[in-house]
């Protein structure tokens, strides 16, 4: 649960006030722009499946647009913006318009003067297959980077997943959470049966999207999961930061910590991913979508899970996106309309001693 003394400063930051008021003892290292969940389609506004969540699915580009406009006026630019998945929604693909709707989504992007990571999420995977994502502008593993003298640390082409230094001593992971999926995989391949197979061992329902009756609800056709190999290579890039005492962000479209999400929402695996992530003293914070609530816990261990409010159910009069500005001893999360202010402090051993 969220700490009282978290809470405590959480509400003094209501107003929002200015990054630099409320840390004037250490100066700001750089800042990311972070944003979740647009899922846009040229469709008036309708709810969710529930039927009780209003989106705007027109109106979540002119959102994209003002936190653009945002980060490019901002004095300091951020060094990139983490796009966490879902950038288009699923009913284009049941209109014939997915292609359309992406490049019409990516044009806006362009406008952006700093590089964006993309993040793939199930509306991807409604949309595209995963042969055509990897030949598209969202597969930005372009931008990672090489660590030339540990070859393990390279991912493998068999998951969309990559790491990136934007500032000396902070690495940046992207994770693929449908590396395990039904989504977007030829049914008759050999990885589309054994990830049926472990979805049907868990999910006895006719319907594989309904939670219903499930002790472990995470098991749901639109969630996915991480394979060994993938969590095989992230515990190797973890072990190279520990051992070089980086700072690192992990960014996944699925969140991983019950605490900071509803349980439906969570990755197939997640006790495996905290698992990993526990077993290292770099990880600052992990920053998921998915929910469209948003969500905030720090684990027993120190690491931050912020899950971010979705662009698709912002009304028009708000705004969901935030800017992270990173200090020596914590980073903090500025954010805008629904998303809400975080401070995230470093763990005691992990706070730069300048």
């Amino acid at each position: 649960m969220l700490p009282s003394f978290s809470e405590t400063r959480l509400k003094v930051m209501d107003d929002k006030p200015d990054p630099g008021t409320l840390s004037e003892n250490s100066e700001v290292l750089f800042s990311f722009g972070v944003i979740a969940d647009i899922q846009y389609a040229d469709l008036e506004d309708g709810y969710n499946f529930q039927g009780n969540r209003r989106r705007y699915y027109r109106h979540s580009l002119f959102h994209l647009r003002g936190a653009i406009e945002h980060w490019n006026g901002e004095g300091s630019p951020p060094r990139c913006v983490l796009q966490l998945g879902d950038i288009i929604d699923g009913y284009n693909a049941q209109y014939k318009v997915s292609e359309k709707s992406l490049e019409l989504v990516m044009n806006t992007f362009q406008m952006l003067k700093v590089p964006v990571h993309h993040t793939w999420g199930n509306h991807e995977f409604y949309n595209f297959s995963r042969n055509y994502l990897t030949n598209s502008k969202l597969n930005t593993k372009f931008l990672e980077d090489q660590i030339v003298h540990h070859p393990e640390t390279v991912p493998s082409e068999d998951y969309y997943a990559y790491h990136f230094v934007p500032f000396p001593q902070f690495r940046f992971i992207l994770l693929d959470a449908y590396d395990l999926s039904v989504l977007g995989v030829d049914q008759s391949s050999p990885k589309y049966q054994q990830c049926l197979k472990i979805l049907r061992e868990h999910n006895p329902n006719s319907e594989l999207n309904s939670p219903q009756g499930l002790s472990e609800p995470q098991f749901v056709q639109f969630n996915g999961g991480f394979s060994q190999e993938q969590l095989n290579w992230l515990n190797e890039v973890l072990t190279f930061s520990d051992t070089n005492q980086e700072k690192v962000v992990i960014v996944s479209h699925l969140p991983i910590y019950p605490e900071a999400s509803d349980s439906v929402c969570l990755a197939w695996n997640y006790r495996d991913a905290l698992a990993v992530i526990w077993s290292h003293k770099c990880v600052v914070c992990f920053f998921a979508g998915h929910t469209h609530d948003g969500g905030y816990s720090e684990d027993p261990f120190g690491v931050h899970h912020i899950n971010l409010e979705g662009v698709i159910e912002t009304a028009p009069d708000s705004q969901a996106f935030g800017t992270v500005y990173v200090y020596p001893d914590k980073m903090m999360l500025k954010g805008r309309g629904r998303v809400p202010d975080r401070i995230m402090n470093y763990k005691k051993e992990n706070a730069f001693q300048l």
